[in-house]
């Protein structure tokens, strides 16, 4: 509870992902997010912003959405349930100030929220678990009604393109923008590296590729959020089509003076690009950032999880999650062979100070000046 007001510039926008690369330390983000997901929690979190007020509910108790722990754990002060006319009302960089439940511009009541606390996150979250339940049961019902309608996903009957990226008996890294999806590309850095991997970026994770100055092969998406520099950069780019076709990403890139395939494929684009790694015999598959379960399902907004279900299926031989790499490959050095390799440096180093004259007599006067 807030023991004094709070005062900062607003930033607003619908999309919480747009929002956020456009938001600074210290100003107040507006939002309309209903159940706020993990991702955008932490993206908040990185920008460090002062407040976070919400037109929606933060977390309406259907199923356990970590966005409103995790705004709370990183001691963002969160006020939700403010009245839908607030967001219109208010022009992004004005100057807002909190007081407890109560938001005012410039001395004007703008609207009343609900404040955000510990103990209504515990309340909520101890709904949300016994909801799980009917969740799930919808969940598996529209899975498999779906999994019927995708099945080609699985059986290998879709056109795909010809890549001109050259994937053929290489290992495959397909970086998304899922939870802690910045931290596990940090965590295989030296993997990155060493391998040198293709670099598939889906939508948001190719920025994450290019803010660490890696250069992602392919991006595949339908490019609402993804940065104009790193579409620019990318050597190839594939815009994610609807079922019937259409591709509203293909203007931008148009817009932009590049060139793009478009795929038409049920499914998500992260489903696409597995798809694409492995019918192009892809050694290995790695993935930053995948949804894998329910929750991550449900906080994305999508009902279902067939796509994702059959491709794993497919590709289940080749696949390897991020964390369970970076354990397998944790980079230690070893001791012995950092000896031996000092020892072998240091070596030469010694054979020519016994046989030079000059170097004799410099050690001589250094022991001379030294009373050695």
């Amino acid at each position: 509870m807030l023991k004094s007001t709070l005062k900062g510039i607003v930033k607003k926008d619908s999309s919480t992902k747009r929002l956020c690369k456009r938001l600074n330390p210290g100003e107040i983000a507006l939002i309309a997010h209903e159940n706020i997901d993990a991702v955008a929690a932490q993206e908040l979190a990185e920008k460090k912003v002062k407040a976070v007020l919400n037109c929606c509910n933060s977390l309406n108790g259907e199923y356990p959405a970590f966005g409103a722990q995790i705004l709370l754990k990183e001691g963002i002060y969160l006020l939700d349930q403010l009245d839908k006319e607030l967001f219109a009302q208010v022009n992004e960089g004005s100057s807002l100030e909190i007081c407890v439940d109560t938001v005012f511009c410039h001395g004007v009541l703008l609207g009343r929220g609900r404040v955000f606390t510990a103990q209504l996150l515990r309340e909520t979250m101890g709904l949300a678990k016994k909801n799980i339940y009917k969740q799930l049961d919808y969940f598996v019902e529209n899975t498999l009604d779906y999994a019927r309608k995708e099945k080609d996903l699985l059986l290998g009957s879709l056109e795909l393109p010809r890549l001109k990226t050259k994937i053929g008996g290489r290992h495959v890294l397909i970086v998304v923008r899922g939870r802690n999806y910045k931290q596990d590309l940090r965590i295989i850095r030296s993997y990155i590296r060493e391998v040198r991997p293709v670099l598939i970026g889906v939508d948001g994770g190719a920025d994450a590729l290019h803010a660490m100055r890696l250069t992602p092969e392919l991006v595949i998406g339908d490019m609402d959020s993804i940065d104009d520099s790193t579409l620019k950069n990318a050597g190839e780019i594939i815009v994610h089509a609807y079922a019937d076709g259409t591709a509203p990403g293909m203007k931008r890139v148009t817009e932009l003076g590049l060139k793009a395939t478009t795929v038409s494929v049920p499914g998500t684009s992260e489903d696409l690009a597995l798809l694409l790694a492995y019918e192009n015999n892809a050694l290995l598959i790695v993935v930053v950032g995948s949804h894998t379960h329910m929750t991550d399902f449900l906080e994305k907004g999508r009902k279902g999880m067939s796509s994702t279900f059959l491709i794993r299926l497919r590709v289940g031989d080749r696949l390897v999650d991020a964390r369970g790499l970076a354990h397998l490959y944790r980079h230690n050095i070893n001791w012995g062979y950092f000896t031996a390799l000092l020892a072998a440096a240091l070596f030469p180093i010694f054979i020519i100070s016994a046989v030079s004259p000059l170097v004799r007599h410099f050690f001589y006067l250094l022991c001379w000046k030294f009373g050695l």
